[in-house]
């Protein structure tokens, strides 16, 4: 039962008012480097809650206060600092929780977490979405004895099961000690799944006890001016003067309402460039704000990186250009027992592409025990000349018994018709995976994906089509004892090959062994060998003098990388690959260094060099791209970020500059900058670069 306080509490760090003294601290232990024993440096947890807020303090002791990290002050950033980390599962169903990360320096990160943060790792956004923000306080105090931090949440900004009792949610509370790599955590948690530190399944449950919902109401509204200039020597400069409104009503306890007019995401980051070394659509996450929230609900994934429902094909081209929106509506939350997600958007006409509607029904609930659910989604786009495509899918992930789960997944789409029975399955795609979510002893991970030749969901994304996947994985791992260097590693073969629905011939195959290992100085790496596999019905173009001829092609490739631990104040991160490709040689050596050079200034980096031969058709393919971001912050208030890339493929540099002042949460004025440099085919220079000044502000009842 978590305590309610019967006292004011001064929200500046210290967790010293008397209210505080009622509440009784929880003590955590290592999850790392050494499992299960005592901290090294005292600490306590503290939650409690009132009407309005729920409260939770870390008292982080600390006999060394110089060796105490703060390196940056850039909202939602950690940059290996030492950080108190809160997971709450608000609606205590095991799979989607909250995640409020505070520093020394008093920065905020906010992030959710779905699917029992399973499913694809962290740094490919597989489970957690960072790009999520909403309204949370936070102090911080840096003393003699240590650090300390008071973070105070509204009852407003949660969502959970009304009762008029008691209301129960899942909790994880961490801290984490940068210059010792210890990670403490309570309650108690094995590192017997990947991040099982983040897992809702494994959070504590509590219990409020009177606790009431609050239905908020939120009004954003935006001025936006700016200048776009392409430099061709034809197109004059255009300026532009807008505004917009943004509202968002908790319509109940759990269902909230986001309604949006003439949407503009002027001030979100630019993509990250790639090389696609394939005949394939390369991915790009979805980072604009509308559609952050609960974006767990809308998660429906049909096998790979192929999804029914993908967030970019609204208000964006396939090449990232920003198509207009009039505007739309997102209802989210829970009705009893069932997730409910609904979507609605309204692009304007831009240039050739008309104005569409885009729709998106989700609906899921928990089913046989509290870590299995099934569910249903449904989607459309709709022209103005009345052209369409509409698709639904049905899935179901369901556990076993211990870390076994079974996933199943059914999805179909039609396009302007309804085809014929015969030709009903060619809409369709399947998939069957059975996994075993634990990282220790024996894992093991099998799917079976078919897809028709037809399935084309219009707001999903998905590479190929007309094939039968087969993808496989076993694997051993060794928790290793308290005097090893490591704190695990793991051997594993994996394989997958996509197999032609027609011919039943292999079209694309890859298997081979990997060996990866964490150890306790927070380094970590692998090393993979991998046989390869192309059968190519057609070429395709790595540029437009280089070309894979039609063919089938049988190649290897080893692969390796290394990292220091992130809390290193230097890194370097280095890879390497190398072997044939298809008929030729490959090299391909990259890094991603990152340098906390103070709390005011850090640079972090990528670059990568791929290098591939083609001695028997003299034939070659040189490719750079590099990323460099510059982060600077005055205080945890006024920031600013440039993100500078190159990219030899496509022959463009380009840079996304971003300003800052974060009045309060809602307030904020942006000053963007963006250009792009690139050369024609005839070498003719065209320079894009347009100047953005946006500012919003928002009133909340």
């Amino acid at each position: 039962m978590i305590p309610k306080l019967t006292g004011e509490i001064l929200i500046d760090g210290l967790s010293d008012e008397a209210a505080w003294s009622a509440v009784t601290p929880w003590i955590p232990t290592q999850y790392e480097p050494d499992n299960g024993a005592p901290v090294t440096e005292k600490t306590e947890f503290l939650v409690a809650y009132d009407d309005d807020y729920v409260y939770f303090a870390l008292r982080g002791y600390d006999r060394d206060q110089g060796g105490i990290r703060a390196n940056t002050l850039y909202r939602d950033r950690l940059s290996g600092d030492d950080h108190f980390e809160i997971l709450l599962d608000t609606f205590n169903d095991n799979e989607t929780a909250l995640l409020f990360t505070t520093t020394p320096a008093g920065i905020r990160k906010d992030a959710l977490i779905f699917n029992d943060a399973s499913g694809g790792g962290i740094r490919s956004g597989g489970w957690l979405n960072g790009d999520f923000n909403t309204y949370w306080d936070v102090e911080t105090t840096v003393n003699a004895d240590g650090w300390f931090a008071e973070v105070r949440v509204p009852v407003a900004s949660l969502r959970f099961q009304d009762d008029d009792e008691e209301v129960v949610m899942g909790i994880a509370l961490q801290r984490k000690i940068a210059r010792k790599t210890e990670r403490v955590v309570f309650p108690p948690v094995e590192p017997v799944n990947d991040w099982a530190f983040l897992k809702p399944s494994l959070a504590q449950k509590i219990v409020f006890r009177g606790l009431r919902p609050r239905k908020p109401l939120y009004v954003t509204g935006y001025g936006l001016g700016g200048i776009d200039h392409t430099q061709d020597g034809q197109t004059p400069a255009r300026t532009s003067l807008e505004g917009g409104v943004d509202v968002k009503y908790g319509v109940t306890n759990n269902l909230t309402l986001d309604a949006t007019l003439n949407t503009d995401f002027a001030q979100v980051e630019a993509d990250d460039q790639q090389i696609n070394l394939t005949r394939f659509s390369l991915f790009f996450p979805e980072k604009r704000q509308f559609f952050q929230e609960r974006s767990g609900i809308f998660d429906f994934r049909v096998g790979r990186l192929s999804r029914l429902f993908h967030s970019r094909r609204i208000g964006l081209t396939d090449d990232g250009t920003p198509v207009p929106l009039w505007g739309g509506t997102r209802l989210v939350g829970r009705l009893g027992l069932w997730d409910i997600g609904l979507l609605n958007m309204q692009t304007r006409k831009s240039g050739d592409r008309p104005s569409e509607n885009f729709g998106v029904l989700r609906a899921r609930r928990q089913a046989w025990n509290a870590y299995s659910y099934a569910g249903a989604m449904a989607t459309s786009r709709i022209g103005p000349d009345g052209q369409y495509n509409v698709a639904y899918g049905l899935d179901m992930v369901a556990r076993l018994r211990g870390d076994d789960y079974l996933t199943v997944q059914w999805a179909q789409s039609f396009a302007d018709s309804l085809p014929s029975s015969f030709e009903k399955l060619n809409n369709g795609r399947f998939t069957i995976e059975l996994q075993r979510r634990r990282r220790s002893g024996w894992g093991y991970s099998t799917t079976v994906a078919w897809a028709g030749r037809r399935y084309d969901p219009g707001i999903g994304f998905t590479q190929r089509n007309n094939f039968t996947l087969l993808d496989d994985a076993v694997s051993y791992t060794w928790l290793m004892p308290e005097s090893s260097r490591l704190i695990w590693h793991q051997v594993a073969m994996e394989g997958f090959a996509f197999v032609r629905n027609v011919s039943g011939a292999i079209e694309s195959l890859e298997v081979g062994p990997e060996w990866e290992f964490s150890a306790k100085s927070g380094a970590g790496g692998s090393v993979a060998f991998k046989l390869l596999y192309e059968d190519l019905d057609s070429p395709f173009a790595l540029s437009d003098q280089v070309h894979v001829p039609a063919g089938r092609y049988t190649f290897f490739q080893g692969r390796a990388r290394y990292s220091v631990s992130h809390t290193s104040l230097i890194q370097l991160r280095p890879e390497v690959a190398a072997g044939t490709f298809y008929d030729g040689t490959e090299l391909s050596i990259g890094a991603s260094p990152v340098w906390y050079i103070s709390r005011h200034l850090e640079l972090a980096g990528s670059y990568r060099y791929t290098r591939i031969r083609f001695a028997e058709r003299d034939g070659q393919f040189d490719a750079h791209l590099a990323r460099l971001r510059i982060g600077t912050a005055l205080n945890t208030s006024v920031s600013a970020n440039a993100f500078l890339q190159y990219n030899s493929a496509v022959h463009t540099v380009s840079a996304n500059v971003r300003f800052r002042y974060n009045f309060r949460e809602g307030n904020d004025l942006w000053l963007v900058y963006n250009t792009t440099g690139f050369t024609r085919h005839q070498g003719e220079p065209m320079d894009r670069e347009a100047l953005l000044i946006k500012y919003t502000h928002t009133l909340q009842r």
